[in-house]
């Protein structure tokens, strides 16, 4: 009942639960939906257990009457020797359903994915360029599965030794699993529980479609073992000689049937006094017993079954042969011997599809059996055997790492070909482990430096830390080649500043710079260290640099990349500063030119985000959403669904938030954080995702929620050292604003223009601390107020752009004497009707409404705060509407209650 591969079926003894179970699965799944198409009765359905079990013979079960219902069926196994080839698991599945389309039918199947998903699934060769990241190429595998389930249901996929899938494709499946319950897809999953890696406990933990957690296999009873020796040898077998073979076997299926096999081929009497001969026939089937057995079969046979140990599952003879040294006739002699003995099968009816072992426990065996030196020279052959065949660096790969460094520079240069490819295609664990075993072999001195810069490379999304050192010391390396140490310092940088080490990026750029004879060298390590400078928010010589940049840049015509890259970092520090309006869109214009990529290979996306960005607060939002949406585009193309994905999302955020776009705000803002979260908490996302998506339900007036929020995700000190907007510490200031601290609000407030003012950041449209600091002192320092508030109108009018001065008279007004507070909020609400800030408009009317006690202006107020979804704002002008009936109420200072 436990053959791998059987011709014929084999009665299975005491397994009516778990066939019951999947037949309920599989009946489920065929059940009619809306329109009368096949239904979403999809699931789980996951078998435990130890090895010999009957796992796999329940799968084959699974998938025989998948087959007679007519369902689509995808199958696939994990292999002992395949953990570490990445997407083998993916490629079983995915492989057999598309690997007869053309090129333009893939095309036109996979559409968008295409590039994507086609190199991992070995359906095409990568593309040149930036590769996806692990999440975007995790969501195009999602889209594939979903698209076959769809299409072609209803769909069984079936996957034997979960437990050696490579984790490329078990994380996949494992993430994938929830979202069977909602599809015509049923995952049939089988794996060792104590082997099962951590990265797939959602087949330990998710109910299957039955309701049923994984189905833990049980051992057999000693009745069930007897109807099993009975069933093989005959009736007449005795009830001692049954029991006996019950216990030598612990009940264990795979033993039990193997050594009823044993029994019926020696022609065992099955009496009493047969049965003190079972346990020597039992340790034959096992361990250095099966490694006796194998040697009386001959050294050809026993070379032929290590060299199919080694090289694992799906095995063609030719390259079994090849590895083992022999010849077509003595591999064919060798191959039907070890399949009379039971150690080798056909892997499928298909005699092309190769051989396997009769059990992976045969396999590992074996394989342990090799002597350690003859095993690393097999995988040597295996190697060199598998790229002889044309089956790629890749295939390969795997092999090389089992084998101890030689100084061999074929190897180098096979695990670098192999890496370079999975890194293309979205493996970069796989290429770290490939070049890390290169470094060791070693490679040639003057090639160890684009070793270490490509592990760095490789590193950089999971290893940040191991990244920096790979860099360092490949830039400790006598490096020739120009080019190559530019890119190493760049990286470096990249690294370090995405790991909140944004002073050390910069000095790492400045040391290189100081070294760099070439101009054009030298301006691209520039372009790099005023974009981490900018980054920095403890700078210390900022203005110095604003200066150093404006010269620059003023002279530059935008010629190539890097000299755009300076313009567009010219033009956001010139909003910050709160310059003229005219002069930083003057200058972001010129950086973006007629078009700027956000997912060039060798470039950042921050550029190009802060050059749309200056429309945003230049008030030009729909040329700052028309950047981003095509920037968002790009990085969906490129497979870039993690992090870059996030700050789109959250960025798009805050230009409709701006724009008074409240409620799209918070739904594009939450999407933002979802995808934070999957890259990690406190990390510069996260900081962008949580506080777009607190300023935006604060404007919505849900200030328990932000508060809930923010606890939720530890939004409080210490802020990150990278420059964030809006800035961390004035949106937690302002969220204790409005819970009633203004105390604590003040003393953030405080710190903030501790930290910018040094630095030359002078514009309330980009951070209006000077605005809610007056606010937040007004109660005991009306003077001091009135003073942080005419400095911030000052500097809004020097910037120029009519929403940050129609948003700094709107709160000038709030903290003004009674006889101010008319012309103030009327020259804001002028500004601001000009203006797209539609949510500050909203304010403005209801400010000065309030003030004049006008209802019209009133009504006009609770009109476009309901446009804007401001829901909040809207409850408050209506209160104030319904008190016209009687005296305004005023607070303590005597403005109107509906102002504060």
């Amino acid at each position: 009942m436990t053959d791998r591969r059987t011709s014929g079926r084999r009665t299975m003894f005491e397994r009516e639960t778990e066939l019951a179970t999947a037949d309920e699965a599989l009946d489920r799944l065929s059940g009619p939906g809306p329109g009368g198409r096949p239904g979403t009765g999809g699931g789980l359905l996951a078998f435990s257990g130890p090895a010999g079990l009957g796992k796999t013979t329940l799968l084959a079960e699974v998938r025989r009457r998948a087959l007679a219902r007519s369902y689509t069926l995808l199958s696939a196994r994990g292999g002992e020797q395949e953990r570490l080839q990445p997407f083998h698991v993916a490629r079983q599945l995915i492989q057999p359903q598309l690997a007869g389309l053309t090129e333009a039918e893939l095309k036109d199947t996979l559409g968008s994915w295409y590039a994507i998903v086609g190199p991992a699934l070995g359906l095409c060769a990568a593309e040149q360029g930036a590769p996806p990241d692990p999440q975007g190429l995790c969501d195009g595998l999602d889209w594939v599965l979903t698209h076959l389930a769809v299409q072609r249901a209803p769909v069984v996929l079936v996957l034997d030794d979960a437990h050696w899938a490579d984790p490329e494709s078990l994380s996949w499946l494992a993430a994938f699993a929830p979202r069977a319950e909602h599809l015509p897809l049923l995952l049939a999953v089988a794996y060792r529980p104590d082997e099962l890696p951590a990265h797939a406990d959602a087949f330990r933990t998710l109910p299957g479609r039955a309701g049923h957690r994984p189905l833990a296999l049980a051992p057999l009873t000693a009745e069930a073992v007897a109807g099993l020796v009975r069933d093989t040898v005959g009736a007449h077998a005795d009830d001692a000689f049954c029991r006996e073979v019950w216990a030598v076997t612990a009940g264990n299926p795979f033993e039990a049937v193997e050594l009823t096999a044993k029994i019926r081929e020696k022609g065992l009497a099955p009496t009493a006094a047969g049965a003190p001969q079972l346990r020597d026939l039992a340790a034959a089937q096992r361990g250095s017993g099966l490694v006796a057995r194998l040697e009386r079969l001959g050294p050809s046979t026993v070379r032929f079954a290590w060299a199919c140990a080694v090289l694992g599952t799906a095995i063609p003879r030719e390259l079994a042969a090849r590895v083992a040294g022999l010849g077509a006739e003595e591999a064919a002699a060798a191959t039907g011997r070890l399949r009379e003995a039971r150690i080798l099968a056909a892997a499928t009816e298909d005699p092309d599809a190769g051989l396997e072992f009769v059990h992976p426990l045969i396999a590992t065996a074996l394989y342990r059996a090799i002597p350690d030196a003859l095993r690393t020279a097999l995988h040597g052959q295996a190697a060199a055997a598998v790229v002889d065949a044309g089956l790629g660096a890749g295939a390969a790969a795997r092999h090389l790492l089992e084998t101890h460094p030689d100084h061999d520079p074929w190897v180098v240069r096979i695990l670098r070909e192999a890496a370079a490819e999975n890194l293309r295609a979205g493996a970069p664990d796989a290429a770290r482990r490939q070049l890390a075993r290169a470094l060791t072999e070693p490679p040639a001195f003057d090639e160890r430096a684009a070793v270490l810069y490509e592990l760095g490379c490789a590193s950089l999304l999971t290893e940040p830390a191991h990244t920096v050192n790979h860099l360092r010391a490949a830039l400790a390396e006598p490096v020739d080649d120009p080019a190559l140490r530019q890119g190493i310092v760049i990286r470096l940088a990249q690294v370090l500043a995405h790991s909140d080490r944004l002073a050390e990026a910069s000095r790492t750029l400045a040391r290189e710079i100081a070294a760099t004879a070439d101009v054009r060298a030298r301006l691209r390590l520039q372009s790099e260290q005023f974009m981490w400078d900018a980054f920095d928010a403890a700078e210390t010589d900022s203005p110095a640099r604003s200066r150093r940049l404006a010269r620059l840049a003023d002279r530059l015509t935008g010629r190539d990349l890097t000299e755009r890259y300076i313009i567009g970092l010219r033009a956001w520090d010139a909003c910050l500063r709160g310059e003229p309006v005219e002069t930083a869109l003057h200058h972001a214009d010129r950086a973006l030119g007629d078009g700027f990529s956000w997912a060039h290979e060798d470039r950042g996306f921050e550029v190009p985000v802060l050059a749309a960005l200056v429309h945003m607060y230049a008030d030009r939002p729909d040329r700052a959403e028309e950047l981003f949406e095509a920037g968002t585009a790009e990085f969906e193309r490129q497979g870039w669904r993690g992090a870059h994905l996030s700050f789109a999302y959250s960025l798009r955020a805050y230009i409709r938030y701006r724009r008074g776009r409240l409620a799209g705000a918070e739904e594009l803002a939450r999407s933002g954080l979802r995808l934070a979260e999957r890259v990690g908490r406190r990390t510069p996302v996260h900081w962008y995702a949580v506080a777009i998506l607190l300023t935006t339900l604060l404007a919505r007036g849900r200030t328990d929620e932000a508060w809930e929020l923010a606890q939720d995700h530890a939004y409080d000190r210490p802020f990150p050292a990278a420059v964030v907007f809006p800035d961390c510490q004035t949106v937690y200031a302002e969220l204790l604003l409005a819970k009633g601290r203004p105390k604590e609000a003040a003393a953030e407030l405080e710190a903030v223009g501790r930290r910018l003012s040094p630095r030359g950041i002078k514009n309330p449209s980009w951070c209006p601390w000077e605005l809610l600091l007056a606010q937040a002192v007004h109660g005991e320092d009306p003077a001091g107020a009135r003073a942080l508030a005419d400095d911030a109108v000052r500097r809004a009018r020097a910037f120029g752009a009519p929403s940050a001065v129609g948003q700094a008279l709107r709160i000038a007004a709030l903290v003004a004497v009674p006889q101010d507070r008319p012309a103030l909020l009327t020259e804001a609400v002028a500004l601001l009707s000009a203006s797209p800030a539609g949510y500050e408009l909203a304010l403005a009317l209801a400010a000065l409404g309030t003030e004049r006690g006008d209802p019209q202006l009133l009504a006009r107020a609770a009109a476009t705060a309901r446009e804007c979804g401001a829901d909040g704002l809207v409850r408050e002008t209506e209160r104030a509407l319904a008190a016209l009936d009687g005296p305004a109420p005023r607070d303590a200072a005597g403005r109107p209650a509906a102002l504060a």
